[in-house]
């Protein structure tokens, strides 16, 4: 390897990727109660996250980001192997992490003068920031130096968009994101919330009646996108994800392969995931969604 790769758990993937590529993750922290906290995807499952938020409505759990120390700890063995780092954060918009991660970096550069550690802003979330660890691997595998890989990296932080919904708007309104009456209002009417990620942000386009149809207007959103920015999907790779699984995760799936045929695209699989805590507290136990990201070139 030319460098080594750290990245934070709100990547969201998982172990068994990781471990094969020789990925370190850092993990975010899961409290339900406020007090005690568990390293997400090691301590805390992300099924039962969801699990327990699903068996217990009124409950709001937090999270935390990676300390100072976990950075540390994640860096310091791969100094060791005198191996460049690359570590790849959350979006800087979402969360601290990559201020801990910097920190780190420096703590470490003065116990190891001749080390190099990049620390990287996806400027993503979730699948996304998974996708964009993907890239890093694939151009490690390409013995590709460190240098080279951050700055093909860079080029395609700004693509990524996500178009996602969730079941339930409390959550939105208990993060902030909506008003009390707009969360009153919206759960008499049964309304769900149809979001976009992009640039860094995250952002509500619209409002629809109906699960079904939330999820249907989430896959012609993506595809008016897809029309209007002329993008060739054959350079994207196409994610889905989930939060607690449900059967109608598949049918959502055949939805979208259907209407990506329609269109004209050939694109018959892709990967899927779930979504993690990180994104999870602010959407509820059932958010569903996809995402897309540009391919690296050198």
């Amino acid at each position: 390897m030319r460098f080594g790769i750290v990245t934070d758990s709100s990547c969201d993937l998982p172990e068994s990727y990781t471990a094969r590529e020789n990925v370190s993750v850092v993990s975010f922290y899961v409290s339900f109660d406020g007090e005690n906290y568990l390293r997400e995807g090691k301590e805390a499952g992300i099924t039962e996250f969801y699990q327990k938020m699903a068996d217990n409505p009124d409950c709001y759990p937090k999270t935390s980001m990676p300390s100072v120390q976990d950075y540390i700890d994640a860096f310091r063995p791969l100094v060791k192997k005198d191996l460049p780092v690359l570590c790849i954060c959350l979006t800087k918009h979402f969360s601290g992490s990559m201020q801990a991660a910097v920190s780190a970096k420096e703590e470490v550069e003065e116990e190891f003068p001749l080390a190099k550690i990049e620390v990287v802003d996806s400027q993503l979330v979730t699948g996304l920031q998974g996708l964009f660890v993907k890239e890093a691997v694939k151009l490690r595998n390409q013995d590709v130096d460190l240098e080279t890989a951050v700055k093909a990296l860079k080029k395609i932080r700004n693509t990524g968009q996500i178009f996602f919904t969730t079941k339930d708007l409390k959550y939105l309104e208990h993060g902030g994101r909506i008003g009390k009456a707009a969360c009153l209002a919206g759960s008499m009417l049964n309304i769900k919330p149809i979001l976009h990620f992009y640039n860094a942000e995250l952002g509500s386009t619209e409002l629809c009646r109906g699960r079904k149809k939330s999820l249907h207007k989430i896959i012609e959103k993506f595809l008016d996108y897809v029309e209007k920015e002329q993008i060739d999907l054959s350079q994207y790779t196409l994610i889905t994800g989930v939060g607690l699984m449900v059967p109608e995760f598949e049918t959502f799936q055949e939805d979208l392969k259907t209407a990506i045929k329609k269109k004209g695209y050939n694109i018959e699989a892709w990967d899927t995931m779930q979504i993690g805590a990180t994104i999870g507290v602010h959407t509820g136990p059932y958010p569903m969604g996809l995402g897309i990201l540009k391919k690296c070139e050198i």
